[in-house]
């Protein structure tokens, strides 16, 4: 597959490299980086570019590991086992993204420990099988640090059986660039948009719990070329979704009029 057909993005630093060459010794990858800062595009764009099938779990309060592993359902009055999105992508090869793997109960993060060391194994009680890593699987998982609190954080132990690659919003003519390439947005009416951003990022007084992602600016500048008002735009995608406070929105909104009129 060629550059111009893989998913779009931008690097930053030596990333693709890092992730690549990770691949080919059998490391397993951890992501670190705010909402919206191209994570999840990274790792669609490196499994295209490796030529490697993705499997993206979204995780979240309930899932478990037999979520990610499989379990036996009653089908036509007898049980067959049906492979978890991990166990599929052990027995396939390919890529297993745990996106925000902080999320999902701490069971998930004990059933990743074999197959992130040396031995690159997934044990299967329930059936007693023991799956061998094939040397085209990979193992990635993000999450956000800003959100990390004592009861949603990665233990040391786990964290440390990962190389980990730091991810942030891209500097200013990097964003630009981005956003013209995603969304065809013309350049002059981009640059604003990325001001306006750093502006609500470099916000001390409101009380964000983030600030606005790249991903919020793509959103914004696709509905600016659709016809939308730059201030209706902005109120939809970098108001809204960032608060429900009336005063922190009123907040932004000024940002927003002071940049756009």
């Amino acid at each position: 597959m060629t550059e111009d057909n893989l998913p779009f993005y931008m690097p930053s630093a030596n990333e693709c490299v890092l992730f690549e060459t990770a691949f080919k010794n059998g490391l397993p990858v951890m992501l670190k980086g705010p909402t919206g800062c191209g994570k999840t595009r990274f790792v669609a764009h490196m499994a295209a570019r490796l030529g490697l099938t993705l499997n993206t779990v979204a995780c979240h309060d309930d899932l478990t590991a037999a979520d990610l592993t499989g379990r036996y359902l009653l089908k036509g009055g007898e049980t067959h086992w049906v492979d978890g999105p991990l166990t599929q992508t052990v027995r396939n090869g390919g890529i297993c993204y745990l996106d925000e793997v902080v999320e999902a109960r701490k069971d998930v993060t004990v059933v990743l420990h074999p197959l992130t060391d040396d031995r690159r194994f997934l044990p299967l009680e329930r059936t007693g099988e023991l799956l061998e890593a094939p040397d085209d699987f990979m193992m990635v998982i993000s999450y956000n640090p800003g959100y990390q609190n004592i009861l949603k954080s990665l233990k040391p132990s786990t964290r440390q059986r990962f190389i980990g690659l730091h991810f942030d919003y891209p500097k200013p003519q990097q964003e630009v660039d981005i956003i013209c390439k995603e969304t065809g947005l013309d350049l002059a009416r981009c640059v604003p948009l990325v001001n306006l951003a750093h502006s609500i990022r470099n916000l001390k007084d409101l009380d964000l719990e983030e600030g606005a992602s790249t991903r919020l600016l793509v959103y914004c500048a696709t509905l600016i070329m659709a016809g939308i008002t730059p201030l209706e735009a902005a109120e939809a995608t970098l108001i809204e979704p960032l608060s429900d406070d009336n005063s922190a929105k009123e907040g932004l909104m000024e940002v927003v009029q002071a940049t756009f009129g």
